[in-house]
């Protein structure tokens, strides 16, 4: 069985260390005290025989064996089975990584089931065995040390997604072409982070309610008061930057959208001057048409043509190459075209 740790408490105190899950269900017996189970992502015979010890629902059993579940917290008689969403945020890759974490808390057992490679339920049980008092309280205690470590958890994830926020915003206006394929990466991880943190304030509430007001130590209710707090802030804050980030993808749509315009205006200011262009050679290649068609014909030289014996011929010529030209530019330059 991949066991991570085991041990029984008495009082907040720990047993001498036991060496397998039947010592450990013989220690809980004979002492009375509170067992604690934590396993590594076990099969689904290890963990009915666990069921069998601790007498575990087979809902929840089935949900701790297939994970991918949403936060909740749900009571089977005696027994509570809770599910959190512990994240961490990787600096390498600017992503949160989202891993699982299950708890069963019953008369006198405590049972932890990880599906990911997470020191959180380990610093849990140091600092629970550091101070035996609040340990003392049982699986409650346990159940409240787990949340409001997974809650600390959050506050570097907040700050890693509030350090990715300012970055799009820098580069939103800087005109990178692959913000927004960023701001769309970034918005699926603060929606995924949603969906860990919001459902959180419903089970703290169940949680809260479900303690005895008699049984468990005020500070304890209090405690679970504070980290409820703390969640509220968390939510809070990943739904501004979803806010955010919604509205960072309609600036950067305008900003695309206004660049485009842009480059239709210089485009379409450059196929204008080229009109201009091409208007002003087309009319210069015409005014030099209409002397080049009077040349052409009396160039021809046959022996019978008009004017060719006449005194007045070559000048009438020139006259009518140089009139037919300047009758083009004049009209050209009415038109604008020259």
């Amino acid at each position: 069985m991949p066991v991570i740790d085991l041990a029984v408490y008495t009082d907040g105190r720990r047993l001498p260390q036991v060496a397998d899950t039947a010592e450990l269900y013989g220690l809980r017996r004979t002492s009375g005290g509170m067992a604690w189970l934590g396993l590594y992502r076990p099969s689904a015979p290890e963990m009915e025989a666990v069921a069998a010890e601790f007498d575990l629902h087979p809902l929840a059993v089935e949900d701790a064996v297939r994970a991918h579940q949403r936060p909740k917290t749900e009571k089977y008689g005696e027994t509570r089975f809770t599910v959190l969403r512990p994240a961490r945020y990787d600096d390498d890759s600017e992503t949160v990584i989202f891993s699982e974490l299950h708890v069963f808390t019953g008369p006198g057992f405590v049972v932890t089931v990880r599906h990911a490679a997470t020191e959180g339920v380990g610093a849990v049980r140091q600092r629970l065995e550091s101070s035996p008092r609040l340990l003392a309280q049982g699986p409650d205690a346990v159940l409240y040390a787990v949340l409001d470590q997974v809650v600390d958890e959050y506050g570097p994830v907040i700050a890693g997604l509030q350090q990715d926020v300012d970055e799009i915003e820098d580069q939103l206006f800087g005109g990178e072409p692959a913000v927004s394929r960023r701001i769309y990466e970034l918005s699926r991880e603060v929606i995924e982070f949603q969906r860990a943190t919001h459902p959180l304030i419903g089970v703290l509430d169940e949680v809260w309610a479900a303690t005895d007001p008699d049984g468990v130590d005020k500070e304890l209710r209090r405690s679970l008061r504070d980290v409820r707090d703390h969640v509220v802030r968390v939510v809070e804050r990943a739904d501004g930057f979803r806010a955010l980030l919604q509205n960072a993808l309609q600036v950067n749509s305008t900003l695309v959208g206004e660049r485009q315009n842009e480059e239709m205006r210089s485009m379409t200011a450059v196929s204008l001057a080229q009109n201009e262009e091409v208007k002003r050679i087309s009319a210069w290649a015409a005014i030099f048409f209409a002397p080049t068609v009077v040349a052409g014909i009396y160039g021809m030289n046959f022996q019978h043509m008009p004017e060719l014996g006449w005194l007045f011929g070559y000048p009438a010529s020139l006259a009518l190459m140089v009139g037919g030209a300047l009758l083009l530019r004049w009209v050209f330059v009415r038109r604008k075209w020259l």
